[in-house]
């Protein structure tokens, strides 16, 4: 057992993660993405709305993927506090505070604009869209690394200091 309790290497989490697709339209015929679960749970959340995009909506018929996000949630708790040595902090100390529920505030809003502005997330379109020989998820997953790299490499040194 001690080998589940260490990271395991690229060659095996790598493909662990790409057979997910195969696994899953073979199994389900379904596609895999995770951006989406924001619309099954605000069409849930808000029958009665007067927002078309979300009272219009068969959430149910989606229900299987706010399993699979519950599932991804409950794994990694599982992941990081009981087959972890040296469990990985919820957040770093410098979010406890306003400026860092402030970051964190604009970061998920400017993060679920995006996702929804591009179709997809970087797991629906790098894993499944690539997968599946999209040029808009090639597209897209190079957008998301290019933009990932403005960030770490000019933003945040300029902005919080970080380098």
């Amino acid at each position: 057992m001690e080998w589940i309790m260490e990271p395991w290497p690229w060659y095996i989490s790598g493909p662990m993660i790409g057979l997910t697709v195969p696994l899953l339209l073979i199994l389900t015929g379904k596609t895999f993405g995770i951006s989406s679960s924001f619309r099954h749970i605000n069409a849930m959340c808000m029958p009665r709305t007067k927002i078309r995009y979300f009272r219009d909506y068969d959430w149910r018929s989606w229900s299987w993927q706010l399993i699979f996000v519950l599932g991804i949630v409950i794994g990694g708790f599982i992941g990081n506090y009981v087959l972890s040595t040296t469990p990985v902090e919820f957040l770093p100390e410098a979010y406890y505070s306003l400026s860092g529920v402030f970051r964190l505030t604009i970061g998920g809003l400017l993060v679920g604009f995006g996702t929804r502005y591009a179709n997809g997330c970087t797991s629906g379109h790098t894993i499944m869209g690539i997968s599946n020989l999209r040029w808009p998820s090639l597209v897209a997953s190079i957008c998301f690394f290019v933009g990932g790299l403005i960030v770490v490499y000019i933003f945040m040194p300029i902005f919080w200091g970080v380098s």
